[in-house]
C-alpha cells in the first residue's frame, strides 16, 4: 500500500541524500582536520635532550562544506604530567556535531597513542569509534557498533589526533619523511603524505607562513591538504578536502 505519492517519495529520498551528505562531511572534518593526517616512525627514539616538543595550545576555527553548510570547531591540546590529551570539537547548529579526543605520551620524537574515540552525530542519532592502544604487546583494540576487533602493530600506529601530533613532532624536530600508519575500524593503514612546499597564507585569524602537506589518496576523486605554521608549532591554519564529490574548507579564526 502507498502512503505517498511519487513527488512525496522523491522528497524524502532527497533530504536522506543530504543529511547522509552532511554526516559524511562532518565525520570527513574530524578525521582529515585532525590532520588524518607523515615519515616513517622509526620505532627507536632519538634522546629526549634533543627532540623539541609542541606546546600545549587552543583554538577555534571555522568550516563550511560544500560551500553552504557553516560550522565552528575548537582544538584544545593540553598536557598534565606525562599524559597528553587532545579535543576536538566541531558542530553545524541544528544539524550535526562531532567530538573526538586522544590521549598519548611522548617520548624522545615519538607520539604514544594510549586511547581514542569518535562520536558524531546527525540529527540527535549517532555512532562513536574507540581506540585503545597496547604499545607492549603492539595491538590495537577497535570498538564499532557493537563489534570489537584486535589489530596487529607491525608498525607503530596512530589515531587522527595522535597522528597529527606526531607529524607536527617530525616537522618540527625535521624528522618529516612521508609514511604513517593509521589504526582505523577494522584494519590498520598505510596513510602516505607529501609536502608540497611553503606558501603565506590568509585566514580569519590572520596571515601566516606555512608549509602544505597533502595526503596522497588512492581514489583520484579525493584530496586533502593541510598548512601548518610553524609560528604556532605547526597548527593546521587551514584544510580543504574533497570526499564523494563534496567539499569542505576551514580555517583558523582564533588562538586563544
Amino acid at each position: 500500500m502507498r502512503f505517498l505519492s511519487k513527488k512525496q517519495e522523491s522528497s524524502m529520498a532527497d533530504i536522506n541524500n543530504k543529511n547522509q551528505s552532511r554526516s559524511k562531511i562532518l565525520m570527513a572534518f574530524t578525521t582529515s582536520a585532525s590532520i588524518a593526517a607523515i615519515g616513517a616512525l622509526s620505532m627507536t627514539a632519538p634522546t629526549i635532550a634533543s627532540a623539541k616538543d609542541i606546546q600545549p595550545s587552543s583554538a577555534n576555527y571555522t568550516f563550511m562544506v560544500e560551500d553552504k553548510y557553516k560550522g565552528t570547531a575548537t582544538r584544545a591540546l593540553s598536557k598534565s604530567g606525562n599524559a597528553w590529551k587532545y579535543d576536538v570539537n566541531a558542530r553545524v547548529a541544528g544539524v550535526a556535531s562531532a567530538a573526538q579526543y586522544s590521549t598519548f605520551t611522548i617520548k624522545g620524537n615519538s607520539v604514544i597513542p594510549t586511547q581514542a574515540s569518535t562520536t558524531y552525530k546527525l540529527l540527535g542519532i549517532g555512532r562513536t569509534h574507540k581506540l585503545d592502544f597496547n604499545p607492549s604487546s603492539k595491538k590495537v583494540v577497535s570498538n564499532y557498533r557493537g563489534k570489537s576487533t584486535t589489530l596487529n602493530m607491525a608498525q607503530q600506529a596512530f589515531d587522527d589526533l595522535s597522528l597529527e601530533v606526531q607529524i607536527r613532532q617530525d616537522l618540527l624536530n625535521g624528522k618529516f619523511s612521508g609514511n604513517y600508519y593509521m589504526a582505523k575500524k577494522d584494519k590498520i593503514e598505510k596513510t602516505p603524505f607529501k609536502k608540497s612546499g611553503n606558501t603565506k597564507i590568509t585566514v580569519p585569524a590572520g596571515t601566516f607562513d606555512t608549509v602544505r602537506v597533502d595526503r596522497i589518496h588512492d581514489d583520484n576523486s579525493r584530496s586533502t591538504s593541510f598548512w601548518l605554521a610553524p609560528s604556532l608549532d605547526y597548527l593546521p591554519v587551514k584544510v580543504s578536502q574533497i570526499n564523494d564529490g563534496k567539499k569542505m574548507d576551514l580555517e583558523l579564526s582564533k588562538v586563544n
